[in-house]
């Protein structure tokens, strides 16, 4: 059975390095050229875990694709959505050239934690491992979508000022929209496939985040995560470790760091409030995990957006 590699890129700068590009402009969002790209040499198949969203809107060929756990169809779509730590696999066959052409929008999340977006953006259906097909576009569409791109590519080249952020992200959010548009003409003509591990576990996890009741039920733990999706512990890690690289803890803790820069970004709730909303019985050991995590204490994320 050949060796699948798992290549974690955890910023835009570092995609742009690994994939042959000069340094970004943005270090938190770019438009990309996908003809432009220099993937690393290699063969057989890699699974490519990001810590940003990335939005694609590409021809590939000589490459069979997956998604989480499932095959993929890129033979005419032509657009696909990526969310923080899900996993995209990509297979090749000894001596194969990949071509590829079209463009790649990278957001990190933290582009967006002072943002309405970044509240609803996990909203759009198609940021799901339960939606395996890519989005086909009329020649009408794709120069649309196209030129969103580039006009949020225009505004970041441009001098960046106090209205640059609000200005990419009505262009962003302005894609996503007709993106949903585009999606739910689509599925009107397809089947929705059945939603494997990963997909529950992001529901899960997801609810369990936003559930007012998180402060007295504490912290999901592995047990109970992994009972709720009827698999073993080791099962569950094994399987996440195989894929993204993380076990199951270091997920969970990815999931309560979104939470927490949401509400550092989106409330006046101390440290202290947001610690103990988040199931945490000491403020403190919150503050440790965040800085462990981020590199920057609570405080200091927030001051960020000041």
């Amino acid at each position: 059975m050949a060796h699948t590699q798992l290549l974690r890129i955890k910023t835009i700068s570092e995609y742009h390095k690994v994939m042959g590009l000069p340094k970004p402009e943005h270090p938190l969002i770019s438009v990309i050229n996908l003809a432009s790209i220099n993937p690393p040499a290699g063969k057989g198949a890699i699974n490519l875990v990001f810590d940003f969203y990335s939005i694609s809107l590409k021809r590939i060929s000589n490459a069979k694709m997956k998604y989480g756990q499932q095959k993929y169809d890129f033979d005419e779509g032509l657009m696909f959505f990526m969310s923080p730590n899900q996993v995209f696999g990509i297979e090749t066959e000894q001596g194969a050239i990949v071509k590829r052409s079209g463009c790649l929008l990278l957001v990190h999340p933290d582009f967006l934690w002072n943002t309405p977006l970044a509240k609803i953006i996990k909203k759009y259906e198609y940021f799901s491992y339960s939606v395996h097909e890519a989005l086909f576009l009329s020649d009408k569409e794709e120069t649309m979508i196209i030129n969103l791109m580039q006009n949020m590519a225009q505004e970041y080249h441009s001098n960046i000022d106090k209205f640059s952020q609000d200005v990419i992200i009505a262009q962003l959010e302005l894609l996503l929209t007709y993106s949903e548009r585009f999606y739910n003409r689509q599925f009107i003509t397809r089947k929705i496939s059945n939603h494997r591990i990963l997909d529950r576990l992001e529901d899960i996890l997801t609810k369990y985040f936003n559930n007012e009741n998180l402060a007295e039920k504490g912290l999901p733990t592995v047990h109970y995560i992994a009972e709720t999706l009827n698999v073993s512990q080791g099962y569950l890690s094994g399987l996440l470790k195989a894929l993204t690289g993380q076990n199951t803890q270091q997920y969970i803790h990815d999931k309560l760091l979104e939470k927490a820069k949401e509400k550092l970004s989106t409330t006046d709730l101390s440290v202290s409030e947001i610690a103990y909303e988040l199931g945490f019985e000491h403020p403190q050991s919150f503050s440790k995990l965040f800085k462990t995590k981020t590199k920057l204490s609570p405080l200091e994320f927030r001051a960020s957006f000041n």
